[in-house]
């Protein structure tokens, strides 16, 4: 018999590091190859960890709410074989530490002398995480250097640099602002202040519920995003009949065929996707006085979680997918967000999200756009309702499907025509979609 180290496999582009949530499994059981035996959270995603070796667990590493590293090992399995050690060493997994070449490619800033208006040399490695909270609060190579790194390597978490500015706001006024040139002063948003906590009364009966990992990652972002953000919202109803009556005729077909659900959102989609492409200054992020014009079109899709949390997996390269593809993109993404089965990159990368507040039976709603995007659209309700038709013999009434769209954006960079141009695109399309379109 030989012992094999299952190790934290990377997880995606600047994710570094993941909590144990809970083990699916003792030690002392037995596991089969892909068997997913533990469940861990990063900052962006809750997902599982698969063996991909049969054995039998014999040691638990890292146990419940111990954070670990990607590379360490977390548990030691008893497999079939001879050699100690050795016999885990030449069985090659995905799950194997990343070399410090890759380390460097996965924590690199990107091009910091074009696109940040602080600058850090080759000397740091930082994370995207790390290094925008950096340039949010205009802390210097050198106050970095100052920071104890608790990450692989030594490297900076998320967790150091957000402590390191929690404690630096304790530091005379004085001293903070002389590490802000007046070009960073003018070119990023003053941090929030921090209003004195107000006693909330408890009554009798009152029940207290703290906040589980992911309800404080949201809360942290959605503050977060209204503090970088000036919103504005614009609001339009759109007849979707012949989208209601193109999909009845179709979804029978598709779900035989396919084996899918045809749903409304990858029509919802398709139609954001063809308005982006005609005002693609809608797809871009600010970094400090730059706009990134972003070349890909990746979709959020805002979905809402059995817990009653949220999370948004993202749709890469909308762009590229027919109809179909969109509709099975999304069936995916959706099925494994409700079931922990997302992967980290699967909720990254995001340009532009949508978020369907009809699926809860609302009319409309003004959602937070999520950062670094610009822009977010939120689709209401389908409602029957009598409408005006202009028709060659005259106007009349009828019975139509209509549906309000609201279209939230950073006034910073889009203004109120740009805002209300790329929502009227989308109108347009939805409203004159064509009922022979193939899927």
């Amino acid at each position: 018999m030989a012992e094999y180290k299952l190790l934290l496999p990377s997880m995606g582009e600047g994710v570094m590091e993941a909590t144990v949530i809970t083990w699916l499994f003792n030690e002392g059981d037995q596991v089969k190859e892909d068997d997913s035996v533990v469940e861990i959270a990063t900052d962006k995603v809750d997902s599982d960890v698969p063996t991909p070796v049969s054995g039998k667990i014999i040691k638990i590493l890292k146990q419940k709410d111990e954070v670990a590293k990607v590379g360490e090992a977390i548990a030691i399995l008893e497999i079939e074989g001879e050699g100690g050690s050795s016999a885990a060493e030449e069985v090659k997994t995905e799950t194997s530490a990343p070399d410090a070449e890759t380390i460097k490619a996965i924590e690199e800033p990107l091009n910091p002398t074009t696109t940040s208006h602080v600058e850090f040399s080759g000397d740091l490695y930082l994370s995207p995480l790390v290094k925008s909270i950096a340039q949010q609060e205009n802390i210097s190579e050198s106050e970095l250097k100052t920071i104890k790194g608790s990450g692989l390597e030594g490297r900076i978490t998320k967790e150091d640099i957000l402590a390191h500015v929690s404690n630096r706001g304790n530091q005379p006024q004085k001293e903070t602002q002389q590490q802000a040139t007046p070009v960073q002063a003018a070119s990023t948003p003053p941090a929030a202040t921090s209003a004195p906590a107000s006693t909330i009364s408890v009554a009798a009966g009152d029940e207290i519920i703290p906040m589980d990992r992911m309800r404080k990652i949201i809360a942290e972002n959605m503050v977060k995003a209204k503090h970088i953000a000036p919103h504005v919202t614009s609001f339009i109803e759109t007849d979707v009949t012949n989208v209601v009556k193109w999909r009845a005729k179709n979804k029978d077909m598709f779900e035989k065929r396919e084996g899918e659900k045809l749903t409304f959102m990858p029509i919802f989609v398709k139609a954001i996707v063809k308005a982006i492409q005609d005002f693609p200054m809608i797809n871009v992020s600010i970094n400090g006085d730059n706009i990134i014009k972003k070349k890909n079109i990746n979709i959020g899709m805002a979905t809402a979680l059995p817990d009653g949390n949220l999370i948004v997996p993202v749709i890469k390269n909308a762009d590229q997918l027919s109809l179909s593809g969109l509709a099975k993109a999304i069936n995916d993404l959706a099925y494994r967000a409700r079931n922990k089965k997302l992967r980290p990159e699967d909720t990254q990368g995001a340009t532009y999200t949508i978020s369907n507040v009809g699926s809860f039976g609302n009319l409309m709603g003004t959602p937070i756009i999520p950062q670094p995007q610009v822009a977010i659209m939120a689709i209401g309700a389908i409602v029957k309702k009598p409408a005006v038709l202009e028709t060659k013999d005259g106007d009349v009434i009828a019975i139509r499907q209509l549906m309000f769209m609201s279209h939230s954006y950073d006034h910073r960079v889009v203004d109120g025509s740009l805002g209300g141009m790329m929502l009227k695109h989308v109108h347009d399309y939805l409203q004159n979609w064509d009922l022979n379109t193939e899927i």
